[in-house]
């Protein structure tokens, strides 16, 4: 009788999923299986957008290609300094919203608004924050005497750079702090405790027990941050659209370039593919390293 039951209870899950696997797919399946077929052809002008049999000479052509790999450099510096910086101010605002003051509904909600707002919408706030000669940021710093002249910050590569940072880690940061207040919430305040009657101070006690014990709400916060912050495109292409100079070009934008610039369908797709497996990579090394760091602390 029990296997009955539980064999129902299997086929009335597997019934309730089929429906999102369908639409998982459609989605996502489809468009990734008619790249991988798409990358072995060439299909573009000179074909007369013709799918012409190529076998591998797309991807050879990609580990030739230094456009490509200079716009892969860009992706992940941008991918890494954006996502550290997020995690470490994620993790101080989810230890202020964890405290008792009055108002911290309100806060709450207030911190999360950036993350809910559409991110073409804002980057081009940012556009104009950072504009050389209107921009509130150059007035801010014009009236403090920090600098005498205005910043042309998206006409200069070091400064256009650090501007997309910036305007990223604004909008992203209240996702990752979401995602550790609710995992600090679940710690229980027994632990805190304990190790503050045994002597331990605030900063011990948040290495021995509240940062190997955030260690699961860390990694998924880094893996779903790694993803976006690698395939960013909106964000970019409203506030520099790449420039100046090729300076800020992700690897999204030469991939959007190829495809609906220059109609290269059959190297695009292949471009896609590549970027796909190395994120792929890169995800599955993060996540195995945070595993071992998070399975150490637990032995220690």
């Amino acid at each position: 009788m029990t296997n009955s039951l539980r064999s129902q209870e299997q086929r009335t899950g597997i019934y309730l999923l089929l429906p999102a696997v369908i639409v998982l797919l459609v989605v996502f399946a489809y468009p990734i299986g008619r790249s991988i077929w798409l990358g072995f052809f060439a299909q573009n002008l000179g074909t007369e957008l013709e799918p012409i049999f190529v076998g591998l000479d797309n991807y050879i052509r990609i580990l030739g290609d230094a456009h490509f790999w200079q716009t892969f450099g860009i992706t992940f510096r941008f991918t890494v300094i954006s996502v550290l910086v997020e995690l470490i101010l994620g993790m101080a605002i989810a230890l202020v919203l964890d405290r008792a003051f009055r108002g911290r509904d309100v806060v709450r909600t207030i911190a999360l608004l950036p993350w809910a707002l559409p991110t073409a919408l804002i980057a081009l706030g940012w556009t104009w924050i950072f504009n050389d000669q209107f921009g509130i940021a150059n007035d801010i710093l014009l009236r403090l005497g920090l600098i005498k002249d205005g910043i042309n910050w998206l006409g200069e590569p070091f400064t256009a750079t650090l501007a997309l940072i910036v305007a990223d880690v604004w909008k992203t940061t209240p996702f990752i702090s979401i995602l550790l207040l609710a995992g600090l919430q679940s710690v229980p305040a027994d632990l805190y405790e304990a190790y503050a009657i045994e002597g331990a101070s605030p900063w011990q006690r948040f290495w021995e027990i509240t940062l190997p014990l955030l260690m699961p709400q860390i990694l998924v916060a880094t893996l779903f941050r790694f993803a976006q912050a690698f395939g960013i495109f909106d964000l970019v292409q409203v506030m520099t659209g790449g420039g100046p100079g090729g300076a800020t070009e992700v690897v999204s934008l030469y991939i959007y370039a190829n495809a609906l610039r220059y109609l290269d369908f059959g190297y695009a797709s292949a471009l896609i593919i590549v970027t796909f497996l190395v994120l792929v990579l890169a995800i599955a090394l993060c996540s195995l390293a945070i595993s071992r760091t998070r399975n150490h602390s637990g032995e220690v």
